[in-house]
């Protein structure tokens, strides 16, 4: 394939369902099994063939650039990265229309709060001018799904199906051949005025990139991860982190310490006279002293003492002394 990837990831938007630890940074920067939801949502293109040639596109609210800038300069540098920022919380078509200056050739589009594992290498001989990822699930009336013809080319997706016959669920993650063709589209769907509450949704931007000839078909994925909200934020470090997290050094696990494992614990965290696990992630430098810690993720340089903590999301520059159970505290926090 002459042209490279370009590799889209909307991630505009509050994080309003994730607040307090969303007040003081963007969603896709929030911990995750010794790393960030930023760096899993990377991770899954590991696969992609041309990868380093790729070039990525944030699409983010106005008050996140920095953060994001600086984490990728920091931590991904190789990586070439644009930023475009979606003024208006005007719907996934909206978003993409922010970054049209970025959409030719062929282009990957991932929501960065879907984590899926799937692999990419068919993609340079895929034969149809596009791709939308499933998984089959129980329920499929809180989602969108894709309807097929007898062949298994993509006839219209439905948002929020009235029924439960089909149950191929949308994870938010597509490919397209030509970007344009896209494009086209959602222009279309902005002249018909196809919006809901002033949000324009892409499903119905892809419904009219079928209606003009564009040939879809889905392709399953087995996992599908959520990072948006603090229940799912949760499931997911224990899924990744009995997976085994991304590649990296931890600290080294004093005597008197207790460990049961899948746990992350980062380089600089100091922990003594602990029960750490299962499932947890310790950040950076944060400091751990008589706590017993299960499925939570405790962020960088975090102080706990004297504290049972389970099912818990703690921000970074924390401090907590006393006994709570479970607790969702955003940064810079104090609980005694």
């Amino acid at each position: 394939m002459s042209s490279h990837y370009k590799i889209i990831i909307p991630m505009a938007g509050l994080g309003s369902r994730m607040r307090p630890l969303t007040w003081s940074r963007p969603k896709p920067l929030l911990p995750l099994a010794g790393g960030t939801v930023l760096d899993y949502s990377l991770h899954q293109f590991d696969s992609l063939p041309g990868l380093e040639q790729a070039e990525y596109v944030f699409i983010i609210s106005p008050n996140q650039g920095d953060l994001l800038q600086k984490y990728m300069q920091e931590m991904h540098p190789e990586k070439k990265v644009h930023f475009v920022v979606q003024e208006e919380m005007r719907g996934q078509a909206d978003a993409l229309w922010q970054a049209r200056e970025f959409l030719s050739g062929p282009v990957l589009i991932a929501f960065s709060d879907t984590l899926i594992e799937t692999d990419l290498d068919f993609l340079p001989s895929e034969p149809l001018d596009a791709v939308a990822w499933v998984k089959p699930m129980e329920d499929p009336r809180r989602f969108g799904v894709i309807e097929t013809d007898a062949l298994g080319i993509a006839t219209r997706l439905v948002e929020k199906p009235a029924d439960m016959q089909n149950n191929m669920v949308l994870v938010g993650f597509y490919y397209f051949k030509e970007a344009n063709l896209l494009l086209d589209a959602i222009v279309e769907q902005v002249k018909r005025g196809t919006s809901l509450k002033g949000e324009y949704f892409l499903a119905d931007a892809i419904n009219i990139y079928i209606e003009h000839g564009g040939r879809m078909r889905k392709q399953m994925v087995s996992t599908w991860l959520d990072a948006g909200i603090p229940e799912a934020l949760l499931e997911t470090n224990r899924h990744l982190l009995a997976k085994g997290p991304l590649p990296g050094d931890q600290a080294e696990v004093p005597a008197g310490v207790a460990i049961i494992p899948p746990v992350y614990i980062a380089p600089g965290a100091q922990v003594e006279s602990s029960v750490i696990g299962p499932y947890v992630s310790i950040g950076r430098e944060a400091s751990l002293k008589n706590v017993v810690i299960s499925n939570s993720i405790i962020d960088a340089r975090t102080v706990i003492e004297n504290k049972v903590i389970e099912g818990s999301l703690v921000g970074c520059d924390t401090v907590i002394t006393g006994k709570v159970d479970k607790l969702n505290l955003g940064d810079n926090t104090q609980v005694q």
